[in-house]
Order: C-alpha cells, then sequence, then structure tokens
C-alpha cells in the first residue's frame, strides 16, 4: 500500500494521546483555520482506516492449529470442553480475565473490558461468534465476581487445566524467576501469574477445533469502546498512568 507524505499539520500540538490536557491553554483559531487542520487529520485518519483493513485481511488469513488438548472447564452448567463453549457457533472468542486462585484481588482493566461484553454480545452472536471468559481461579471464586459485577456472559473455569498456561496468560513462579514467561510473544517483559489476553478458535462441519488468533497487552484496546469515545476528546484518555482512573463499576464515587 501506498502512504502519502503529508506536510505539517496546520496546528501541530506537542501533547502526546495519553497526557491529560490543560483546557485552559489550548489553541483556539479561526473555523477556517480548524477546517484546514481538520481535513489535515482527516487524511491520515483515512490512511489508518485503510490500514486496518489491509490487517484485519492479514488477520482472518493467518494459519490455523489443531486443538488436540482435551481441555474441560468448569462452569455454571457443569462441566464443558472447548468445543462446548461455541453454543452451536463456528466461531468462539474467549478472554483470559485475570483472576489467580486464591486471590481475592479483581483487575480493574478486565473488568473495564468485560463491561463492554454483555451489550455487543447479542450482535457479534448473530455473526456466528461466540464468547467465553476463562480464569484459572475455581469457579466458586469466579461466581461472586460475576454477580457483583451484573455480568451475563460466560465465564468459566481453567482451573487444573493447562489452558491458561498453554495460551501463554499465566506462568509458574519458576518460570517467571526465570524470565522465561514469553508474555506478548516475548516482546513485553513484565510477569506475573495471571495476565490478561485474547484468543480465538474456529469450529470447522466436522466439529474440529482450531486456534486461529491471539493478542495480549495492548492488544485488547480495540475491545475498549470507553477508550474509543475517550480518544475523541481534548483530554483522550486523561490518565497520570496507564488506565490510572479506572475501577471496578462499582467503587467510582457516585
Amino acid at each position: 500500500m501506498t502512504t502519502a507524505t503529508h506536510a505539517t499539520p496546520p496546528t501541530a500540538s506537542t501533547s502526546h494521546g495519553n497526557q491529560s490536557r490543560d483546557m485552559q491553554r489550548h489553541r483556539v483559531a479561526s473555523r477556517d483555520d480548524w477546517l484546514a487542520a481538520r481535513k489535515w487529520l482527516l487524511a491520515k485518519e483515512r490512511e489508518l482506516t485503510h490500514l486496518r483493513d489491509e490487517i484485519n485481511a492479514e488477520r482472518r488469513a493467518l494459519p490455523w492449529v489443531k486443538v488436540d488438548k482435551p481441555y474441560m472447564f468448569e462452569g455454571l452448567g457443569g462441566r464443558a470442553s472447548l468445543a462446548d463453549l461455541f453454543d452451536g457457533r463456528s466461531q468462539l472468542a474467549v478472554y483470559h480475565f485475570m483472576l489467580t486462585p486464591g486471590s481475592d484481588h479483581v483487575c480493574s482493566g478486565c473488568a473495564f473490558l468485560a463491561d463492554h461484553i454483555d451489550a455487543a454480545r447479542m450482535h457479534f452472536e448473530h455473526a456466528d461468534l461466540s464468547f467465553a471468559a476463562v480464569s484459572r481461579a475455581p469457579l466458586g471464586q469466579i461466581e461472586p465476581v460475576r454477580k457483583r459485577m451484573g455480568w451475563r456472559f460466560t465465564w468459566v473455569s481453567s482451573f487444573g487445566n493447562d489452558f491458561n498456561s498453554d495460551y501463554r496468560v499465566s506462568f509458574t513462579a519458576q518460570e517467571i524467576a526465570a524470565g522465561k514467561t514469553d508474555y506478548n510473544f516475548g516482546t513485553t517483559p513484565y510477569a506475573g501469574p495471571d495476565l490478561p489476553g485474547t484468543s480465538v478458535f474456529a469450529k470447522d462441519e466436522a466439529g474440529q477445533v482450531f486456534h486461529t488468533y491471539s493478542s495480549y497487552s495492548r492488544g485488547g484496546e480495540p475491545l475498549l469502546g470507553a477508550f474509543n469515545w475517550l480518544d475523541l476528546t481534548p483530554k483522550g484518555r486523561n490518565e497520570a498512568g496507564v488506565m490510572s482512573w479506572v475501577r471496578l463499576h462499582d467503587e467510582y464515587d457516585k
């Protein structure tokens, strides 16, 4: 794809996308100057749109890996295989919700993403995509969190199987100590016993299941609709640090 070259934007700014901006110091321009700056930015937004289309096509074209291991999960309806989680559809998105066995910590970032799921789920289910969250914590630890947050999506436990480890979102103390976690395909240095991610699976007409895609770390940002809204605004994400203001939704000051 040919990338156009742009001149310096008419309203160049030194602010970074995730910084909280000073609302009193922002440059004010005439409508004509604003329109010139907006058209310059539109050209770059269109480039990004075309690049995103190209990347999406390349993602769909990735090779698949057959899933031969017989993973079993514990859910409200009892034990379920990975194939069962497809719920009659041919595609399955799994969110690796970081919930460590024995810990009372609920990841606010995972909860932030989970708050977006139920509203969208009725739509993508009609496009042949099922959803399930999977955590390493036992079901008795998952259910109080799900009920507290009011989530309705399928959330199952992988306690006792290798699913989280195989899809590189859970790591042993020995792996962490040795620096051999390879989280985010080895590109992200931080580590912990449980980390977030998203994995996608497909099932063919014969019932065979395949792993098609996984993303980790900032790869989950496109799933955060609230961030996309904030990115349109002068203050952007208004962070003092990454996701500094994000809380469980029942912990915000009313």
